[in-house]
């Protein structure tokens, strides 16, 4: 029997969880979201916002946090982060968030979710945050001295998943840590003061990692990412310039021909079929002849997205409107969970 802490638990506990959604959607609330640090991509995309609206779809209580005030985490500068965060809620809406049922929020508009964070602290050690790897890569990173922030940061997470009962967030293996710190400050809450949070669980992504167009990361500062907000003709560019090798014969190679083999990835994702059958029907055709298969099946998978973009950028009041609405609804949810915690800790006078 593997550990009850280990990844193939968690992926037992997450294939259960998947089988009782399609049954009981209504036993479940999740919460996900992103920082507002640049243009979402394709990463994004098929990493993280198709899941978002599978579970939307089957009925699941979604919720969608735009993390504003984790940007400080590694950054300097909030320069730009209004319109990053438009340009989020603008991408959701046209990848098929449906703001009637899921909220989408920041997480500075919500103050008495923050204010969670003085008792949850009080329910965890500095060594058990400081050993958290994001805390560390994101410190490694930035070359920066460790913040308070960054330092506090996985159990800013579990306040962003505990003020709406979130019991479900889907995340990759690498994020398990966070989901494993916000189960056990909702476990030391409830055997300190009383059951107050649900138990937490990680719904882990069976998609595979797509990398940027030169093999490593996807990542708009390594500029190998397409953009959801991308026209045809800039995705057409990106991909034309994007490194490949000397070799015409296409295979797909992730170790020695990483730039072929992402090419390959990103191509196969969008059209639903397998890297080494598109290398071998593109065989000998090149470079060249991958780079037009992959541009194809980019912009033909994402034009119905980008269309429904183009007209909510037509409309940026409505897209403050759902943003201020999901703030409001937040802002409801988070005070009543603050009382439920000051009534449990005996803090109401």
């Amino acid at each position: 029997m593997p550990n009850e802490g280990s990844f193939e638990a968690a992926l037992r506990r997450s294939d259960q969880i998947q089988r009782d959604l399609l049954v009981h959607p209504e036993d479940y609330t999740m919460l996900t979201g992103d920082r507002p640090t640049g243009r979402l991509h394709l990463g994004h995309y098929f990493g993280t916002i198709k899941e978002r609206i599978r579970l939307q779809d089957l009925g699941v209580s979604t919720n969608v946090i735009i993390a504003d005030y984790q940007v400080i985490t590694d950054r300097d500068s909030t320069e730009h982060i209004a319109d990053n965060v438009l340009d989020m809620v603008t991408d959701y809406l046209a990848c098929g968030i449906d703001p009637a049922r899921t909220m989408i929020f920041t997480h500075s508009a919500v103050p008495a979710a923050n204010q969670l964070m003085l008792p949850f602290l009080s329910l965890v050690t500095e060594a058990e945050m400081s050993r958290n790897p994001t805390v560390k890569a994101e410190q490694a990173a930035s070359g920066h001295a460790l913040t308070g922030l960054l330092l506090t940061y996985p159990v800013h997470q579990a306040c962003d998943i505990l003020f709406c009962k979130g019991n479900i967030v889907p995340v990759g293996r690498d994020q398990l840590p966070h989901i494993e710190m916000a189960s056990k400050v909702a476990r030391r809450f409830n055997e300190r003061y009383g059951k107050v949070f649900p138990d937490v669980a990680g719904l882990l992504s069976s998609t595979p990692l797509i990398p940027g167009l030169d093999g490593r990361k996807m990542s708009k500062s390594y500029g190998n990412a397409i953009s959801i907000g991308m026209s045809e003709a800039e995705t057409a560019k990106l991909i034309k310039r994007s490194r490949t090798d000397s070799e015409r014969t296409i295979t797909f190679d992730p170790e020695a021909r990483p730039g072929v083999s992402a090419l390959l990835t990103t191509a196969a994702i969008c059209t639903g079929r397998t890297p080494e059958e598109i290398a071998a029907e593109i065989g000998a055709g090149g470079a060249g002849q991958l780079k037009r298969y992959v541009t194809e099946a980019v912009n033909g998978y994402f034009a119905p997205i980008r269309e429904r973009r183009r007209k909510f950028e037509g409309e940026p009041d409505f897209v403050r409107d759902v943003l201020h609405e999901g703030n409001r609804r937040a802002n409801e949810i988070a005070e009543r969970t603050l009382d439920e915690v000051r009534e449990a800790m005996g803090m109401v006078y």
